[in-house]
Protein backbone atom coordinates (compact mmCIF):
# COMPACT_ATOMS: atom_id res chain seq x y z
CA UNK A 1 0.00 0.00 0.00
CA UNK A 2 2.65 2.44 0.65
CA UNK A 3 4.12 1.99 -2.63
CA UNK A 4 1.08 3.85 -4.28
CA UNK A 5 1.43 7.03 -2.46
CA UNK A 6 5.83 7.14 -3.39
CA UNK A 7 4.42 5.81 -7.40
CA UNK A 8 2.19 9.12 -6.94
CA UNK A 9 4.92 11.57 -5.88
CA UNK A 10 7.33 10.71 -8.19
CA UNK A 11 4.51 11.28 -11.11
CA UNK A 12 3.95 14.42 -9.85
CA UNK A 13 7.84 15.16 -10.38
CA UNK A 14 7.66 14.69 -14.13
CA UNK A 15 5.21 15.72 -16.74
CA UNK A 16 3.95 13.40 -19.71
CA UNK A 17 7.04 13.64 -21.63
CA UNK A 18 9.23 12.42 -18.43
CA UNK A 19 11.03 15.80 -18.07
CA UNK A 20 10.55 17.73 -14.75
CA UNK A 21 7.82 20.49 -15.17
CA UNK A 22 8.99 23.80 -16.95
CA UNK A 23 9.51 26.25 -14.76
CA UNK A 24 8.97 30.11 -15.74
CA UNK A 25 10.22 33.41 -14.62
CA UNK A 26 9.02 34.42 -10.92
CA UNK A 27 7.50 37.42 -12.40
CA UNK A 28 6.98 39.45 -15.28
CA UNK A 29 5.87 43.15 -15.76
CA UNK A 30 3.90 43.34 -18.43
CA UNK A 31 4.24 47.03 -19.06
CA UNK A 32 8.13 46.37 -19.30
CA UNK A 33 7.74 43.09 -21.52
CA UNK A 34 5.64 45.41 -24.19
CA UNK A 35 7.29 46.77 -27.37
CA UNK A 36 9.57 44.80 -29.99
CA UNK A 37 11.10 41.62 -30.04
CA UNK A 38 13.79 40.30 -32.47
CA UNK A 39 14.57 36.30 -32.78
CA UNK A 40 17.95 35.56 -31.86
CA UNK A 41 17.39 31.67 -32.06
CA UNK A 42 14.41 29.09 -32.03
CA UNK A 43 13.30 25.39 -32.44
CA UNK A 44 12.38 24.44 -36.50
CA UNK A 45 8.85 25.04 -37.03
CA UNK A 46 6.82 25.31 -40.40
CA UNK A 47 5.53 28.23 -40.20
CA UNK A 48 9.04 29.68 -39.81
CA UNK A 49 10.54 28.37 -42.38
CA UNK A 50 12.83 30.56 -44.71
CA UNK A 51 12.20 33.76 -42.54
CA UNK A 52 14.90 36.03 -41.70
CA UNK A 53 14.79 39.36 -39.36
CA UNK A 54 12.60 37.94 -37.72
CA UNK A 55 10.72 39.88 -34.60
CA UNK A 56 7.65 40.21 -32.35
CA UNK A 57 5.42 43.07 -31.40
CA UNK A 58 3.25 43.21 -28.44
CA UNK A 59 0.95 46.17 -27.28
CA UNK A 60 -1.85 46.28 -24.94
CA UNK A 61 -5.19 46.05 -26.15
CA UNK A 62 -8.30 47.74 -24.48
CA UNK A 63 -9.92 45.15 -23.07
CA UNK A 64 -6.20 44.00 -20.95
CA UNK A 65 -5.07 41.57 -23.63
CA UNK A 66 -2.08 41.72 -25.68
CA UNK A 67 -2.21 42.23 -29.44
CA UNK A 68 0.63 40.41 -31.23
CA UNK A 69 2.42 40.88 -34.65
CA UNK A 70 4.76 38.54 -36.06
CA UNK A 71 6.58 39.14 -38.88
CA UNK A 72 9.53 37.90 -41.12
CA UNK A 73 10.77 38.82 -44.47
CA UNK A 74 10.89 35.02 -46.64
CA UNK A 75 14.01 34.48 -48.23
CA UNK A 76 13.04 33.12 -51.55
CA UNK A 77 10.98 36.31 -52.54
CA UNK A 78 11.98 39.02 -49.35
CA UNK A 79 8.51 39.95 -49.51
CA UNK A 80 7.20 40.47 -45.73
CA UNK A 81 5.15 37.57 -44.08
CA UNK A 82 3.35 38.98 -41.20
CA UNK A 83 0.64 37.42 -38.85
CA UNK A 84 -1.57 39.05 -36.23
CA UNK A 85 -2.71 37.62 -32.79
CA UNK A 86 -3.83 37.78 -29.65
CA UNK A 87 -2.56 36.96 -26.26
CA UNK A 88 -3.68 36.75 -22.44
CA UNK A 89 -2.15 35.94 -19.34
CA UNK A 90 -3.35 32.68 -17.52
CA UNK A 91 -1.22 33.01 -14.51
CA UNK A 92 -1.88 36.52 -13.14
CA UNK A 93 0.09 35.78 -9.74
CA UNK A 94 3.48 35.56 -12.45
CA UNK A 95 2.11 37.21 -15.64
CA UNK A 96 5.16 34.38 -16.88
CA UNK A 97 1.99 31.90 -18.56
CA UNK A 98 0.00 33.15 -21.22
CA UNK A 99 -2.03 31.91 -23.99
CA UNK A 100 -1.28 32.79 -27.24
CA UNK A 101 -3.90 32.63 -30.59
CA UNK A 102 -3.52 33.24 -34.35
CA UNK A 103 -6.73 31.21 -35.62
CA UNK A 104 -9.13 31.01 -33.34
CA UNK A 105 -10.18 28.67 -31.81
CA UNK A 106 -6.88 27.67 -31.56
CA UNK A 107 -4.35 28.65 -28.89
CA UNK A 108 -1.34 27.77 -27.53
CA UNK A 109 1.21 27.89 -24.69
CA UNK A 110 3.84 31.11 -24.26
CA UNK A 111 5.51 30.61 -20.79
CA UNK A 112 8.04 33.18 -20.29
CA UNK A 113 11.02 31.12 -18.90
CA UNK A 114 14.03 33.65 -18.71
CA UNK A 115 13.90 37.48 -18.82
CA UNK A 116 16.95 40.00 -18.89
CA UNK A 117 16.89 41.72 -15.44
CA UNK A 118 16.31 45.04 -17.73
CA UNK A 119 14.04 43.33 -19.98
CA UNK A 120 16.90 43.30 -22.73
CA UNK A 121 16.28 39.40 -23.43
CA UNK A 122 13.53 37.16 -23.12
CA UNK A 123 13.09 32.91 -23.65
CA UNK A 124 10.09 32.22 -24.46
CA UNK A 125 9.26 28.20 -23.93
CA UNK A 126 6.56 25.51 -24.27
CA UNK A 127 5.62 23.18 -20.91
CA UNK A 128 6.54 20.25 -23.13
CA UNK A 129 9.67 21.89 -24.55
CA UNK A 130 8.68 21.37 -27.96
CA UNK A 131 8.96 24.83 -28.45
CA UNK A 132 11.29 27.64 -28.26
CA UNK A 133 12.95 31.16 -28.81
CA UNK A 134 15.26 33.33 -27.83
CA UNK A 135 13.99 37.01 -27.99
CA UNK A 136 16.20 40.50 -27.52
CA UNK A 137 15.75 43.97 -27.66
CA UNK A 138 18.34 44.20 -29.81
CA UNK A 139 19.07 42.47 -33.41
CA UNK A 140 22.10 41.06 -32.45
CA UNK A 141 22.56 39.25 -28.97
CA UNK A 142 26.05 39.64 -27.12
CA UNK A 143 27.27 36.09 -27.46
CA UNK A 144 28.42 35.64 -23.52
CA UNK A 145 25.00 36.69 -22.74
CA UNK A 146 23.25 33.85 -25.45
CA UNK A 147 25.73 30.97 -23.90
CA UNK A 148 24.59 31.57 -20.52
CA UNK A 149 21.09 31.12 -21.76
CA UNK A 150 21.83 27.98 -23.24
CA UNK A 151 23.67 26.70 -19.95
CA UNK A 152 20.14 27.61 -18.06
CA UNK A 153 18.00 25.99 -20.91
CA UNK A 154 19.78 23.06 -20.50
CA UNK A 155 19.12 22.51 -16.92
CA UNK A 156 15.38 22.97 -18.03
CA UNK A 157 16.35 20.33 -20.14
CA UNK A 158 16.16 21.81 -23.83
CA UNK A 159 17.94 20.41 -26.24
CA UNK A 160 20.16 23.22 -27.20
CA UNK A 161 21.46 21.78 -30.44
CA UNK A 162 17.78 22.13 -32.17
CA UNK A 163 18.43 25.57 -31.88
CA UNK A 164 18.35 28.00 -35.31
CA UNK A 165 19.78 30.68 -34.96
CA UNK A 166 17.75 33.48 -36.47
CA UNK A 167 19.65 35.25 -39.89
CA UNK A 168 18.75 39.15 -38.91
CA UNK A 169 20.15 41.04 -41.40
CA UNK A 170 19.69 44.57 -39.85
CA UNK A 171 22.14 43.62 -37.13
CA UNK A 172 24.99 42.88 -39.35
Amino acid sequence: MLLLPLFCIGCAAKNGNGMRPLETVTFVDLDRYLGEWYEIARYHHRFQEGCVDSKATYSLRDDGRINVVNECYKKSSDKLHSVKGKAWVVDKETNARLKVSFFWPFAGDYWIIDLGPDYEYAVVGHPNRKYLWILSRTPVMDEEVYQAILARLQKQEYDTKKLIRTDQRSGV
